[in-house]
């Protein structure tokens, strides 16, 4: 059965299926090639009459991953040139208007799409809430720095997607001040940019990050990618010289050069810049609830399907300690703490805490109220709680433990399509826990356990027995300070 729902440049069929009405593909932004490449998000041209919203629309073009990762992560590859679209799930029929969840996907900043079927948003309209998930340009297209283009261009694109959802969600049943945002590694990296960013103020009111710590870069190191990427091209280094490369030989290269990179281990990619407008550099406090945390083995999902956990010698371990300048105090802690791990493991554990768990930690401690004079406040002058979590159920998947995104499938209550990191018999009831956690965060700021104060209370998301316990492994993460 279709559904008819109107916004700001049009009305969209959806479809409807039992009490959920999905509308799929609707563009929030014109398409970003053309005149508008390499350039802000433009506005759509309105249009006449009923546009089909009944399937998924373009994604950013992009590389699939690389194996192994590309059965674990599988990409959907959707053609065409209107790719800054977003995607509705909500009720049938309109009553009080519900929150809103706006889902910002990860990937590195070069992978991904909200077609993705593990980010389908049915179960979040069957608890109530409007699930809107989002396409954002990625790659070189969206976070290549030049001289000649506007920074951070897949973030302004999410801004966009925002202000689509401020002014049209009302239309789809959502509440449109009640918006969370929420996202998972790169998308959680974007969302804390967003939390400091004077583009996006107002546009959201509460925030979830997974997996995602804040991180900017310099201009100057965010254009390293575009300068290698114009050398192999041998072009200029600006955007107008990118724009003459054929798109796939663009892609080509771009995946030479960071398709082996990952966010353990390191290498060419892409980033969020710092430029004094988007991303100012003294950001302030959020003012907004925040839902953050990580899963307890992040470093699994690159390590092990690899094989690198198994590679890592002892001396690799040496050198990697040089090179992130780790004092060997740090590596003394972790070792002693695991005596028959192997040295990857150790690497992996190490890298973790230090790229993930505990910048995540010095995130929820800025923001106490007693360790700051003002501390950090919500519009309404309340003050901003902050609550974590850790997800440590371990996937039997390869060996692959509590790995990074194994969470995704638990918080979207759709362990069918999560079960190439979770296996087909991931637990139901830790889904239904950690799904409501989510719901009731979005519904009332408060996912049902004891805000982050001194103590440092932790969530624990396993199975069987979700517990909530403080300061957990604190002593390895005060080494790094």
């Amino acid at each position: 059965m279709d559904i008819i729902a109107a916004t700001r440049h049009g009305k969209v069929r959806g479809r409807v299926d039992g009490s959920i009405a999905s509308y799929l593909g609707i563009p929030y932004a014109a398409a970003p090639f053309g005149v508008h490449r390499f350039r802000a998000p433009a506005p759509v041209e309105p249009w006449e009459g009923i546009r089909d919203a009944l399937e998924f629309g373009p994604t950013a073009p992009q590389r699939p991953y690389r194996p192994p990762l590309d059965r674990l992560i599988p990409d959907v590859d959707i053609p065409g040139e209107e790719c800054l679209n977003l995607n509705v799930w909500g009720p049938r029929t309109v009553g009080e208007p519900l929150p809103v969840l706006v889902w910002i996907h990860g990937g590195s900043l070069r992978n991904g799409s909200a077609a993705m079927p593990l980010y389908d948003g049915r179960a979040f309209a069957r608890d109530g809430v409007v699930l809107v998930s989002i396409n954002y340009r990625l790659g070189v297209e969206g976070f290549g720095v030049f001289p000649d283009a506007p920074d951070n261009r897949g973030l302004l694109d999410q801004i966009a997607a925002l202000t689509w959802v401020r002014d049209n969600i009302a239309g789809f049943g959502g509440d449109p001040g009640r918006v969370t945002v929420c996202g998972e590694s790169a998308g959680a990296i974007s969302i804390a940019a967003l939390l400091t960013s004077p583009r996006a103020a107002g546009l959201f009111h509460r925030a979830i990050l997974q997996s995602g710590p804040p991180h900017t870069v310099t201009r100057d190191k965010g254009a390293r990618t575009v300068r290698a990427m114009a050398k192999a091209l041998r072009v200029p280094a600006t955007a107008e010289g990118f724009a003459g490369v054929d798109r796939e030989r663009l892609l080509d290269v771009q995946d030479e050069l960071v398709g082996r990179a990952d966010p353990v281990s390191g290498g060419p990619g892409f980033h969020i810049v710092v430029d004094d407008d988007v991303v100012p550099a003294d950001p302030p406090p959020p003012s907004v609830d925040l839902l953050l945390g990580c899963n307890r083995e992040e470093y699994r999902l690159w390590f092990v399907p690899s094989g690198a956990v198994e590679r890592v010698s002892r001396l690799t371990l040496r050198l990697a300690l040089l090179k992130f300048r780790i004092p060997g105090r740090v590596a003394r802690l972790y070792r002693a703490g695991r005596p028959d791990a192997r040295p990857g493991v150790i690497l992996g554990e190490m890298a973790t805490d230090l790229l993930l768990r505990g910048p995540l930690n010095r995130l929820a401690d800025s923001r106490l109220t007693d360790s700051r004079p003002s501390g950090s406040r919500t519009a309404d002058s309340r003050p901003a709680r902050t609550f974590f979590y850790e997800f440590a159920w371990r996937s039997p998947v390869l060996e692959l433990g509590a790995c990074h995104a194994l969470e995704i499938g638990f918080v979207f209550d759709n362990l069918r399509h999560g079960e190439a990191l979770s296996g087909p018999d991931a637990p139901q009831p830790l889904a239904d826990v950690m799904h409501r956690a989510w719901v009731d965060f979005t519904t009332s700021g408060d996912p049902g356990w004891t805000a982050w104060d001194t103590r440092r209370p932790v969530r624990v998301f396993d199975h069987p027995g979700t517990s909530t316990v403080l300061a957990p492994r604190q002593e390895e993460l005060r080494a790094w300070l």
